[in-house]
Formats: C-alpha cells, sequence, structure tokens
C-alpha cells in the first residue's frame, strides 16, 4: 500500500535527521555519519516514489484527500529535514560540504547508470554474436548435409 511506504520513507528520513542530530557535533570526519547520510537519501527517495506512484490501491486510496495531502506533507518534510542536514553538515564541516556530497553522489549515480547501459549494450552484443554464430553454423551444416546428399544420391544412381 502506498500509505506504508510513506510511513517507511519518512521514518527512516526522521531516524536519520535524528541520529545525525545527535552525533554530528561529536563526529571527527563525514565518513562518521555516511551511513545515516545514506539512509536519509533512501528515505527521502522512497518518499518522492510513493508519491509518485499512480497505480496501486483503489481510486479512493490514490486520489482522497488523507492520501494526498499526507503524500504531500510527507515530501515536504523529508525535504526540509534534508535542507536542516545540509545546513547542520555545512556548519560543522564547512560551506559546500554538503553540495560536494550531492555532487559526488550524483557522479556515482551517473556512473552506475553508465555502467548498467554498458553492461547492458554488450549483453546485447554477445546475444547478436551468438545468433550470427547459430546462423553460420545451421548454414554450413545444411550445406554439408545437402553436399552429402547430392553425392550420395549421385553415387547410389552411378551404381
Amino acid at each position: 500500500m502506498v500509505v506504508a511506504e510513506v510511513l517507511t520513507g519518512i521514518a527512516l528520513v526522521q531516524q536519520s535527521v535524528k541520529f545525525i542530530k545527535e552525533n554530528i557535533e561529536t563526529a571527527k570526519d563525514i565518513g562518521q555519519i555516511a551511513n545515516q547520510i545514506d539512509d536519509l537519501f533512501t528515505g527521502e527517495k522512497q518518499v518522492q516514489q510513493a508519491r509518485n506512484k499512480k497505480s496501486g490501491g483503489g481510486l479512493g486510496d490514490q486520489f482522497g484527500v488523507d492520501t494526498v495531502a499526507k503524500e504531500v506533507i510527507d515530501a515536504r518534510l523529508a525535504a526540509e529535514q534534508l535542507a536542516e542536514v545540509a545546513r547542520m553538515v555545512d556548519f560543522r564541516f564547512g560551506h559546500g560540504t554538503w553540495a560536494g556530497i550531492i555532487a559526488e553522489r550524483a557522479k556515482r549515480i551517473q556512473a552506475a547508470k553508465e555502467a548498467e547501459a554498458e553492461a547492458r549494450r554488450q549483453k546485447i552484443k554477445e546475444t547478436r554474436e551468438f545468433e550470427e554464430a547459430m546462423k553460420n553454423f545451421l548454414l554450413i551444416s545444411i550445406i554439408v548435409v545437402l553436399t552429402l546428399a547430392f553425392f550420395i544420391g549421385l553415387f547410389t544412381v552411378v551404381l
């Protein structure tokens, strides 16, 4: 159900923000809160996915005022908490740290997408090469069988 997914996402966001707030002052480097930042991004993504999801549930569930309002409010809460963490990280580790995190994350996501696309292209190429090899094998096999049949037929006629 969509509402359950939103609760999971917003709960993960809230849990991550709480941990970061409690530990940011004692963190010696960003790595000490990196897992919670990952969870924060995961929770925010879940909230956005649940909000954008169009299928599932009945019409009343999808378009009911309470469901729509909850999804919109949860998305805004997640965005606010993300902005709050951004301010805390920049305040603790220096201006631009959060922007650097966002940029590196985007770069890694893009690299993963490109690697996935390349793997898909390679798989398609290998499949095509295999199909071509099978076509050639079948063609050669048919030619050999027909040639053998011709010579067998020729020798049976001569004998």
